[in-house]
């Protein structure tokens, strides 16, 4: 049991997922700076939101759920630190995990912006809801392309829904990514990230110019720096899922740790570098996007994964 609450809230849990995603946070924004020939926040500006968040008021809707608008953000944290340490143990200690527990991460990944929607409802303001509304269809779309994706990491790793099995598969024959159907996964995997982290041009639910930030518009204080807790966890927590089934997982011992690191900012770049290169889609692109060309891309992985390729 105090293994358990360690390992959820101390390692590789909350506590360690938020730094990390933290300091991702902060070189995502200081990369996006240097582009616009800005200098850039301080190292732990990230930190200081939060920091700052918890100490306002937490200002709740008048006419709204007030329950299940507070409740929203909790789960959504919960979810992304289980996903988290669900990803991370099999690469710390090589056979944790369960059978079937890449099932689990998946529908752990989805409850982040469930909740959103559900806290954006509940909140009663009809700008909200209309972001919820576009947060809907944008899940519709991509989470089909997420599953492709996912099968095909299946039938790669001989046909094994566990993560330390796909791992081990790595370790055995090659990183995934190292086969024509690896890298097709990479760039499907890439993008569904870009739209589960709600980042430009996937940005539609949020789009501050438009809905005023949209399905986050009523949270303010506590319950918003719990938000920005979970995306933290987020930011790190999906590089970290696509690092673990494509490219051979997380290594903590000598030049590994390194070899890990360099992984992991590699992946941010490519995130930041679609981030700053290219406008908002309007939803219905977005939903073609995913639903045509990234399942086409999906469909034709798993086609040479099945040849061997």
């Amino acid at each position: 049991m105090i293994k358990d609450l360690f390992y959820f809230l101390i390692f590789p849990g909350m506590i360690f997922s938020v730094l990390m995603g933290g300091i991702l946070s902060w070189s995502d924004r200081k990369i996006t700076a240097r582009v616009q020939f800005r200098k850039g926040p301080p190292f732990l500006q990230p930190f200081y939101d939060i920091g700052k968040l918890f100490y306002k008021e937490t200002i709740l809707p008048e006419h709204g759920a007030r329950l299940t608008f507070l409740a929203a953000p909790v789960f959504a944290l919960f979810s992304a630190t289980l996903a988290n340490v669900f990803i991370l143990l099999p690469s710390i200690f090589p056979g944790s995990g369960f059978k079937g527990d890449l099932i689990v991460v998946f529908y752990l990944l989805t409850i982040p912006s469930l909740s959103y929607i559900i806290g954006s409802l509940a909140s009663g303001n009809p700008l909200a809801s209309l972001g919820a509304s576009r947060e809907i269809k944008l899940i519709m779309s991509y989470e089909l392309t997420f599953i492709l994706a996912l099968a095909c990491i299946v039938i790669k790793s001989g046909m094994s829904l566990s993560i330390s099995d796909i791992i081990a598969a790595q370790q055995e024959g090659g990183a995934f990514i190292g086969s024509v159907s690896g890298v097709l996964l990479f760039i499907v995997i890439l993008f569904v990230i870009q739209a589960k982290l709600a980042l430009v041009p996937f940005d539609m639910s949020e789009a501050e110019t438009e809905i005023a930030h949209g399905v986050f518009i009523e949270y303010s204080g506590s319950a918003y720096a719990i938000i920005k807790m979970a995306r933290y966890i987020m930011l790190f927590t999906l590089p970290s899922l696509m690092m673990t089934l494509l490219m051979g997982g997380f290594s903590l011992s000598g030049f590994g740790i390194l070899w890990s690191i360099l992984k992991l900012v590699v992946i941010l770049l490519l995130i930041t570098l679609i981030r700053n290169t290219n406008p908002r889609l309007r939803l219905d692109q977005a939903m073609r996007f995913f639903f045509i060309w990234m399942n086409l891309i999906a469909v034709i992985a798993i086609g040479l994964s099945i040849i061997k390729l």
